[in-house]
C-alpha cells in the first residue's frame, strides 16, 4: 500500500506584481504561499539521505524566482501556474495550495484562494 505523507511550506512571502487595476500595475505586492505536498518520506527518514526527500528549499527557491519575475492579474491565475510548477518539476502527486494575498480588501486581514491539484491513487 503507498503512503503519502505530507511536506509543507507556509507562510512563504514573495513580492510581485498582481492586480488588475492600473495603480496595482505599477507597484510590487506581497503574496504569500502555503503549501502542502504528497511525498512519501519513508525512504528519506530511512536513508537520511536528501536525494530521497522533496527538497523543500528547491521548491521554495524556484517558487520565488517564478513569482518574483511575474506579472498576472488574477491570484487564480498565479495560484494554478505555481501548482503546475511543484507538479511538474519536483514529481509531487498531489498538493494543496493556498495563495493569499494580503490588505487586498479594505477591512480585511486576507484574501485567499485554495487550491489542490494532482492525484493521491
Amino acid at each position: 500500500m503507498k503512503r503519502w505523507d505530507r511536506v509543507l511550506i507556509e507562510g512563504l512571502e514573495v513580492r510581485t506584481v498582481i492586480g488588475i487595476f492600473d495603480w496595482e500595475r505599477e507597484i510590487r505586492q506581497t503574496v504569500r504561499l502555503d503549501l502542502e505536498m504528497a511525498w512519501d518520506i519513508s525512504k528519506a527518514a530511512e536513508t537520511d539521505d536528501i536525494e530521497h526527500a522533496l527538497n523543500y528549499k528547491q521548491v521554495s527557491k524556484r517558487l520565488i524566482s517564478f513569482v518574483e519575475g511575474s506579472s498576472f492579474g488574477l491570484v487564480e491565475s498565479l495560484a494554478e501556474e505555481c501548482a503546475r510548477i511543484v507538479l511538474a518539476e519536483f514529481g509531487t502527486p498531489w498538493l494543496r495550495l493556498k495563495m493569499s494575498k494580503p490588505g487586498a480588501v479594505r477591512g480585511s486581514e486576507n484574501v485567499a484562494v485554495v487550491i489542490e491539484r494532482g492525484n493521491l491513487d
